[in-house]
């Protein structure tokens, strides 16, 4: 995993998907977290951010995904547990099996981080405003993903 840690500081590099599918976006969120994100991970040294975001979803969700362009490249900066976090984030299009339902067939499903129970959601694109989903960043960019990658430098405030 790659994190750089100092003093209640921390440097990560997160690679994650958009997957959009009928007019909803997965989203994911952990036992005894109150928030949402885009579903992927942190990167290993020498993977690619690509390959981080199939590695995540074939180990968190057991699917085989199909990563596309990307879309934003976020320098992203939070606190969270009392830490003080910069993080380099990549987000790419990702598209699920053809075989997998549709959201409105399983509008959700499970998965697991190590021993921690995951849910992973189909949340209908109109109602990502009012989601706690982080970085809040795309809880307005999700409704129009762009044609070139974007650069975005985000501060992320609690609300």
């Amino acid at each position: 995993m790659l994190v750089i840690k100092r003093k209640g500081e921390r440097f990560t590099v997160r690679a994650a998907g958009v997957c959009v599918r009928e007019d909803h976006v997965l989203l994911q969120t952990a036992e005894g977290i109150d928030f949402w994100v885009l579903p992927g991970g942190r990167g290993e040294m020498d993977e690619p951010t690509a390959v981080t975001v199939q590695r995540e979803m074939r180990e968190e969700a057991g699917l085989e995904v199909a990563v596309g362009d990307l879309l934003w490249v976020m320098e992203n900066f939070f606190s969270y547990e009392g830490r003080s976090f910069h993080e380099l984030g990549f987000y790419y299009q990702m598209a699920l099996p053809t075989s997998f339902p549709p959201p409105q067939v399983q509008p959700e499903f499970t998965g697991m981080e190590g021993d921690k129970p995951l849910l992973f959601r189909w949340v209908p694109l109109a109602e990502v405003e009012r989601l706690r989903l982080y970085p809040s960043y795309f809880r307005q960019a999700l409704r129009e993903l762009p044609t070139a990658p974007v650069h975005v430098v985000h501060h992320d405030v609690d609300d």
